[in-house]
């Protein structure tokens, strides 16, 4: 998310590292490349203006404090005139006091709309609600079909009426539908266009009166920059959306829609959507954002992604097996499909301070490493899993072909498997030694060179 802009970003600081002290002289080249930076990043001119303005007022007129580096206190100022620029706090559904929350779901086609009002669908499941999602994509072939195949994925009802060509009568009627069954919370996906015109606008203003909707989500592609903040404002005059959806920030964003689109529109940007999978949905937090932006991490978000996977009886029955030297293949096993439905590793790493973009860039992070270590693991025998030290040469020879991978790699994995049990076992008596100093050091199974 955003490689470009963190990069660019890291270079800003780098000019202004080792100076004493905060004046006009070097806030003006900084304050140049800043304007740079987000026009390359494809913001909206008049969002940049403004912003580099703020910066530069902050920058001059801060109190030098003596605790603190003016590298230090220019990227603080950076980070608050981020956070305001895209929101200051994050904005969840508003749920109506009496159900169902009617949530209407709009946008250009090639957006991400149907796959969204999949995603929001799977959420809200997952927060104990109890969604319906209305197929109202009359035009696109096969919307209605990729809809119904989402719900089913994610054990979600989808009502549509086959053959039916008014996407407000769908809408009313799948509106119904949902209070005789009880249903939470009504998603409606509209139909999208190539371009803006007309005859769209009116359809889904026209739904906007009949269901009369508590809120309207506007979907739009981070890719597409400055493109996504037209046509958002498009919309917005037509409807008065209440939020936005930014969509494909695992692709090549430069990160201009997300830093003006709120300015253009005045609404808050409500969700973001990370990758294909339907759990790659996040809440969207500005000063999250704003810190991941400015190469600080996303301590915060790390977390919730692990409390996501992994409960704290299951933590805890996992600390206990290592202080027992009982972690088995079949325990990381386990562990590595948490880690996988977390994201990517570049993404995951991404959110620990201190990992910056130059890093990211310039290491060979292969996300198929774990399916090979997978494999080794899945080519294993129940006793081998259990007790490595059984593993002879014969046996491991046996693994790499049944995993199709090398030797090595299985000695790889394997020696630094039970590396980890000793560390393990000697910190857990006490003994932390020089010796385990150096095996902490020790790198994650990594692909063959």
């Amino acid at each position: 998310m955003f490689e470009s802009l963190t990069s660019r970003f890291e270079e800003v600081y780098k000019k202004i590292r080792g100076q004493a002290r905060l004046t006009e002289s070097n806030v003006s080249d900084i304050i140049r490349d800043i304007r740079r930076t987000l026009l390359d990043a494809d913001v909206n001119y008049k969002v940049a203006k403004k912003f580099v303005d703020d910066v530069q007022e902050k920058a001059l007129g801060a109190d030098v404090l003596r605790s603190v580096s003016p590298e230090q206190q220019f990227v603080k100022i950076l980070y608050d005139e981020l956070v305001m620029l895209m929101g200051e706090t994050s904005k969840d559904i508003q749920f109506a006091s009496e159900p169902p929350t009617i949530i209407m779901v709009c946008g250009l086609q090639g957006s991400g709309k149907t796959t969204f009002t999949g995603k929001l669908g799977n959420l809200l499941k997952g927060r104990n609600r109890k969604p319906l999602l209305i197929a109202a994509d009359i035009y696109r072939p096969a919307a209605i079909e990729q809809l119904r195949v989402l719900g089913k994925q994610i054990d979600v009802p989808v009502f549509s009426i086959e053959g039916e060509k008014n996407a407000v009568k769908i809408a009313e009627e799948g509106l119904k539908y949902a209070r005789e069954h009880a249903n939470e919370v009504v998603i409606i996906d509209t139909a999208g266009r190539l371009t803006i015109d007309e005859a769209m606008m009116q359809e889904v203003a026209d739904i906007k009166a009949r269901v009369k909707p508590h809120e309207i989500l506007f979907v739009c592609d981070a890719m597409i920059g400055q493109d996504a903040v037209t046509t958002a404002k498009a919309f917005h005059d037509k409807l008065k959306f209440d939020g936005v959806v930014l969509t494909k920030l695992d692709g090549d964003a430069r990160g201009g829609a997300a830093l003006s689109i709120r300015s253009v529109v005045n609404e808050p940007i409500k969700f973001i959507s990370t990758g294909e999978k339907l759990d790659a949905i996040e809440l969207f937090h500005p000063d999250r954002m704003a810190s991941r932006i400015l190469g600080m991490g996303d301590v915060v978000s790390l977390v919730e992604r692990v409390e996501a996977q992994i409960s704290e009886e299951e933590a805890k029955k996992v600390e206990e097996k290592l202080r027992k030297a009982e972690f088995t293949f079949d325990d990381f096993l386990v562990q590595l499909g948490h880690i996988k439905k977390m994201g990517s590793l570049k993404d995951l790493l991404g959110m620990i301070p201190g990992v910056n973009s130059a890093m990211l860039n310039e290491s060979s992070i292969d996300d198929n490493a774990m399916a090979r270590v997978e494999a080794i693991v899945h080519s294993m025998t129940k006793d081998e899993r259990r007790w490595p030290h059984i593993l002879n040469g014969s046996r491991r020879a046996r693994i790499a072909l049944g995993s199709g991978t090398s030797v090595q790699e299985v000695n790889r994995l394997v020696k630094q498997f039970t590396d980890m049990q000793k560390m393990i076992k000697k910190m857990s008596r006490g003994k932390v030694s020089k010796e385990v100093k150096q095996l902490m050091g020790t790198r994650l199974p990594e692909q063959a060179e």
